[in-house]
């Protein structure tokens, strides 16, 4: 089962607010948005089943385009996990717990139908360089194009610091490159490892035991770094001591575009709108646990801004309806003018299920263990960071 419940209540919420609202519900700001029908609903086993999209490399169609990709639906084989479909389909760990709350992330069992959250509001952040969005943990790349040529943008799931690491924000730039890296251990790291059992050498040299993996983008920012891992199962959680991991294959590709001198921008912004097709979709991810800044003063400096990019104000009731879908973050973009709880699912693309079993990956029990062991320590260091 898909988390029909999650809709069903968003619907009962959407039609009272129409009630209260009658006919002013869509007034103001939506005078500015064009207003083409809903799609219609098919049920999932009733489409045809085609092809993933490329969830990594996107091209823009012009320069007010500020979402990208669509969303997708797999039918789980009998031993698929959420691990498998994240590497598979160009996703993190995090977003498809998020995407799919209810279905068993080891076990989602043969014919369930998974939402692979594979459409995504880019960065309001200018078109340059590197973004890494460390709230949606997600890294996007703007390659340089020639006059004339579209603009494209890459993007990649990113594992983030933990909480104690976190990942600092601000305007950065690439200053060094390196290849099967040798990783020299900060005296920090050994520390906690050494408190916890497990002692770490000063020096880890390049192969498999090196969690830096095979390349390394390092950052004007001392101590910290892009790079791969060899915990790749990781990826798309807050794992790290502050750097920035991505998938093996992810980082090897973006090694080769990424120039010494590369702008390198990282932000935090959870809530996210972008327009595509003369609609606006609204993305919502759970703050970051040490978030500084409230859930809601976050929220309402984007709905000013895009109050005044569209130059009218957003009604009460389309504010209560954005406010809504903040208060339940799945990471999926949302149309917000079409009142309809099964407005994702009409429009998701249901793709064959491509995953492929790697004799060389851990088994099945190891990556769990090691996955309940990485989110052991995230809430650990979530505890520790409360208040008492």
């Amino acid at each position: 089962m898909l988390h029909t419940k999650t809709f069903l209540n968003r619907a009962a919420l959407l039609a009272a607010l129409l009630i209260i609202g009658g006919c002013e519900t869509l007034d103001g700001f939506m005078a500015g948005l064009k207003k083409n029908p809903g799609p219609e609903f098919v049920a999932l086993e009733d489409r045809p089943v085609v092809e993933p999209i490329d969830a990594n490399t996107f091209v823009l169609e012009s320069d007010e385009q500020s979402v990208v990709g669509e969303p997708q639906v797999v039918f789980a084989g009998p031993d698929d996990t959420f691990s498998d479909f994240a590497r598979t389909y160009g996703l993190g760990y995090d977003e498809l717990l998020a995407a799919n709350p209810g279905i068993d992330p080891w076990l989602p069992g043969e014919g369930t139908a998974v939402l692979l959250p594979t459409q995504f509001v880019l960065p309001d952040s200018p078109k340059r360089g590197v973004i890494l969005n460390i709230a949606t943990k997600r890294l996007f790349y703007y390659p340089e194009v020639a006059d004339g040529e579209p603009q494209k943008v890459l993007t990649y799931p990113i594992g983030i610091g933990r909480v104690g690491w976190e990942t600092p924000l601000g305007e950065t730039t690439v200053v060094a490159k390196a290849k099967d890296p040798t990783w020299w251990v900060p005296a920090s790291v050994r520390k906690e490892h050494a408190e916890a059992g497990d002692p770490l050498p000063s020096i880890v040299p390049p192969g498999p035991d090196n969690p830096l993996g095979t390349r390394v983008l390092k950052l004007n920012m001392p101590g910290y770094l892009i790079h791969g891992t060899n915990q790749p199962y990781g990826v798309g959680m807050r794992v790290s001591h502050g750097c920035v991991r991505l998938y093996p294959e992810n980082i090897e590709f973006l090694y080769t575009l990424v120039d010494i001198g590369e702008v390198v921008t990282i932000i935090n912004e959870p809530y996210q709108m972008g327009r595509l097709n003369g609609r606006v979709y609204f993305e919502a991810h759970p703050p970051l646990e040490d978030d500084d800044v409230p859930a809601a003063e976050r929220l309402q400096r984007i709905l000013e801004v895009q109050s005044k990019a569209n130059g009218q104000a957003f009604n009460a009731h389309l504010g209560d309806h954005v406010t809504a879908l903040a208060q339940n973050p799945n990471g999926v973009p949302t149309s917000i003018v079409e009142y309809d709880a099964m407005e994702v699912m009409a429009r998701a693309r249901v793709v064959q299920n491509i995953v492929e079993p790697d004799p060389n990956e851990p088994t099945l029990s190891e990556v769990r263990e090691m996955m309940q062991t990485i989110e052991a320590e995230i809430e650990a260091d979530a505890a520790a960071s409360s208040p008492q």
